[in-house]
């Protein structure tokens, strides 16, 4: 168990605007070198241009950027174009300003709710008569409108291209990355002595989400999820006017946005004196995480990329070994950084591939119970054996930690 409860104090500062600045320059510096690469795939495979429509392909390849949410009502503005020689950022005119101050060097062309009125224009305009499509992030009815419109062009659906791309991580993605964990980790330090028998678990959600923005976040990674005791066996619940109950569990899972890049984290904590059965199945789940980061480390060490299945076994068989096999359905980790959920994944599903480096990702088994409890621990990993290195980014003790 924790002997003194974490603090504020314990944890990195926010960034400062001379970090936001630096950041922004690397992004800057280093969008030519992501650009080429996605060219090389293009000429690879005899496509002439790549039309995004991702809000995170769309800020990592032009530099465009949507606030939290905002992708939602922007139409068809966000949207690009890459071929061989050009970057096209579309924008109506809510965005037209944003795009020409933050796609700097790309030509940016007006553009309305109705898309295939343009298309044929468009892709003529870059000389692309096939197109790789984001296909996963299409709908039906504008691919077959961007096909009427256009019918000489090509539409060549491709998945994960820039996705795969984004998942190896750049100095400066890592380092916003490491700030978002600061700042949910101090956020929460800052949080445990409000934590008391009777108040609500909507409440907590709450006053987490306000430490965050107020300690540094610019927006949320995700809804923040505050749950009670039985509801702990829920591995993406939301917050209700449940009241915190002496003697159970209360899980927080939740990430900070800096700079657009995010952070992930749980931590169930007891309030009150735990249960035995609680305390026995986070002494599971904390072998289980420690078994894959071990063996996550050992391989860093040895400049080895083992694939996602070999590591998500690692946490399963602890679980499975104690018996709660059929009490642990999600996958031990994903990666993160523009998108909460993105590539690598450590799954029973994953790639049979090496892992990228250097990347991030987390490790999040977990172990619910119905009705009864739940228990999950989650950090974010830096795994980089080209570098013979494995970092924790989140820094928030992980041992048994009692509130009251």
């Amino acid at each position: 168990m924790t002997r003194r409860l974490p603090g504020p104090d314990d944890f990195a500062l926010p960034p400062t605007a001379l970090d936001l600045a630096r950041w922004a320059a690397a992004d800057e510096s280093a969008r030519p070198a992501r650009l080429a690469r996605l060219r090389a795939r293009l000429a690879g495979e005899g496509v002439d241009a790549y039309f995004g429509v991702r809000p995170e392909n769309a800020r990592y390849l032009t530099g465009f950027r949507f606030g939290d949410g905002e992708e939602r009502v922007a139409g068809n503005s966000g949207r690009f174009l890459v071929s061989m020689d050009e970057v096209v950022v579309l924008a109506d005119s809510r965005y037209a300003i944003q795009a020409v101050r933050e796609a700097v060097g790309a030509r940016v062309e007006p553009v309305t709710y109705d898309l295939p009125a343009r298309w044929a224009e468009l892709t003529a305009s870059v000389g692309a008569r096939r197109v790789a499509v984001e296909a996963g992030f299409v709908s039906h009815a504008l691919w077959r409108g961007l096909e009427s419109a256009a019918p000489d062009v090509e539409l060549v659906p491709v998945e994960a291209w820039a996705e795969t791309d984004r998942a190896v991580k750049e100095p400066a993605e890592v380092e916003r990355i490491r700030a978002a964990c600061a700042v949910a980790d101090r956020a929460l330090a800052t949080l445990l002595p409000e934590i008391r028998p009777g108040v609500t678990e909507a409440a907590l959600a709450w006053r987490l989400e306000v430490l965050m923005r107020t300690g540094g976040a610019d927006g949320l990674a995700f809804d923040v999820a505050c749950l009670a005791g039985p509801e702990a066996a829920l591995p993406h619940g939301s917050p209700g006017e449940r009241p915190v109950v002496d003697g159970a569990v209360l899980l927080f899972d939740f990430g900070a946005r800096v700079d657009g890049y995010r952070s992930d984290m749980t931590r169930t904590l007891f309030v009150g004196e735990p249960a035995t059965r609680d305390l026995a199945i986070y002494e599971v789940v904390a072998r289980a995480q420690a078994a894959t980061i071990e063996a996550l480390e050992a391989a860093a060490v040895a400049g080895i990329s083992p694939d996602g299945r070999a590591m998500d076994a690692a946490a399963r068989g602890v679980i499975e070994a104690a018996g709660h096999e059929d009490h642990f359905g999600h996958g031990t980790g994903h990666g993160i950084g523009l998108a909460t959920h993105e590539s690598p994944s450590l799954s029973r599903v994953a790639p049979e591939a090496p892992l990228p480096s250097p990347t991030v990702f987390s490790v999040e088994p977990g172990v619910y119970l119905e009705g009864e409890t739940g228990v999950r621990i989650e950090d974010l990993i830096l795994f980089d054996p080209s570098a013979r290195r494995l970092d924790r980014l989140t820094s928030f003790p992980r041992e048994v930690t009692v509130l009251g």
